[in-house]
């Protein structure tokens, strides 16, 4: 694996993305910093000019067309899914309840990875990656979003914020690892037996579960791992509040527009319950919709959570080392088939959001001539690379305005006494 990119130099807003900018002089010597594994760290000085300039025309290049033929490709496969199920396959299954138990489990799983995909083209859509059209973009990934129980431009606008300051410490919106301190804070009347004991797998297994359970949720209403908003009652700092601080006061009547979506989905469901019964919703919806709810928080910690990537404070953060600060990873088949290159390309993505999905390869390509040793990507299997993150990966510090992931599970270097 190579190590991780950033930039410090000229920055600009691209896709909807602000950035600020730094100098470094020719005789400056790059900043250094230790990963989790004992390996150096090196702030690149490449420039978000030299990043851009790399990536082919072409490749901004976004078709509704070809867009709308994958949102139709979906919903074809989940409705087919649905018929074989549910009218096929399901009536003709043995009583046997082990025999109906994985067959309805493997078939709830498999609806979870394509609903999946419609959230990452609703994704698309928010980042204006979908068509020339705002206006096509937004409804698409209005409807798309809110059949999923996701407040569209709510998500929209915190994402954006997100894409804004990516790997900065204190004002990126999800997954914001604690410092040392804060670490130890959290862990209360348990910190000095984790310290001398190192943290149990058992524990890290039931955070784990936690996180992959109620993650999403948990975004969505007091927007965990993200900014805490001192002073500001966890009621309000959510997605669904249009005076919420996540977002800005001229954003309000959109925020409502996303309550209206979630509500009025909530009514289809109840809808659907009514008309054809509790078991039809739950197998059919529910389980799914957890299913997305995973894969969602699954995806997004391992984009962004690694042991070899870094974070930064005020002082040193730009742009362009924020975009740097995520991680390509592969998904077998799914990955590129199913959750449309999401995980594959998403360096680019953080470099340039509008670039389309189906254009991303090329341009992820293009980048890695520029960024060189610095690009980051990890073949291993993403559930092994689940699990070690999560022992590796619990807060962050460093010097000089480059911080680091460090644990207590004695897993590579700078543990030690709190």
């Amino acid at each position: 694996m190579a190590n991780i990119a950033s930039s410090s130099g000229f920055e600009r807003m691209q896709g909807g993305h602000g950035g600020g900018s730094s100098t470094q002089t020719e005789t400056e010597k790059p900043k250094v910093a230790i990963d989790t594994h004992g390996n150096v760290f090196k702030v690149p000085d490449y420039t978000m000019k030299d990043v851009l300039s790399a990536i082919p025309a072409e490749c901004y290049k976004r078709d509704l067309g070809k867009s709308l033929s994958y949102v139709a490709r979906d919903i074809a496969v989940l409705g087919g899914l649905a018929y074989l199920a549910n009218c096929v396959i399901g009536p003709a299954l043995p009583e046997a309840w082990p025999v109906r138990f994985v067959f309805w489990s493997a078939y709830a799983a498999a609806m979870g990875l394509w609903s999946t995909g419609l959230w990452v083209l609703a994704h698309e859509c928010g980042h204006q990656a979908f068509s020339e059209s705002g206006v096509i973009n937004d409804f698409v990934g209005w409807t798309l979003h809110s059949y999923l129980l996701v407040p569209y431009f709510s998500w929209k606008y915190s994402h954006s914020k997100h894409h804004k300051a990516t790997g900065h410490l204190t004002r990126d919106m999800v997954f914001l690892p604690p410092t040392k301190e804060e670490f130890w804070e959290k862990r209360g009347w348990a910190a000095n037996l984790a310290e001398y004991t190192e943290d149990s797998p058992l524990r890290t297994l039931g955070e784990l579960v936690l996180q992959q359970l109620g993650g999403w949720l948990g975004h969505l209403f007091t927007n965990v791992t993200g900014q805490t908003y001192p002073g500001v009652p966890a009621w309000k700092r959510n997605h669904f509040w249009p005076t919420s601080p996540l977002f800005n006061s001229k954003d309000a009547l959109y925020i409502l527009l996303s309550d209206i979506g979630v509500v009025t989905q909530l009514v289809v469901l109840r809808m659907w319950y009514l008309k054809f019964g509790g078991w039809s919703l739950f197998i059919n919806w529910f389980v799914p919709y957890l299913w997305v709810n995973h894969w969602l928080v699954f995806i997004t910690f391992l984009q962004h959570t690694d042991q070899t990537l870094p974070h930064y404070d005020q002082s040193e953060w730009t742009f362009a080392k924020g975009a740097a600060a995520t991680i390509d990873r592969q998904l077998w088949f799914v990955g590129p088939h199913i959750f449309h290159d999401i995980i594959e390309t998403h360096v680019l993505h953080h470099f340039v959001s509008r670039i389309p999905f189906y254009n991303a390869r090329p341009a992820s390509a293009a980048i890695k001539k520029v960024m060189g040793e610095h690009y980051r990507s990890c073949d291993e299997n993403m559930f092994k690379s689940f699990w070690k993150v999560a022992r590796a990966c619990q807060y962050v510090e460093g010097a000089d305005g480059v911080l680091m992931f460090r644990n207590v599970n004695n897993e590579g270097v700078g543990m030690g006494p709190k």
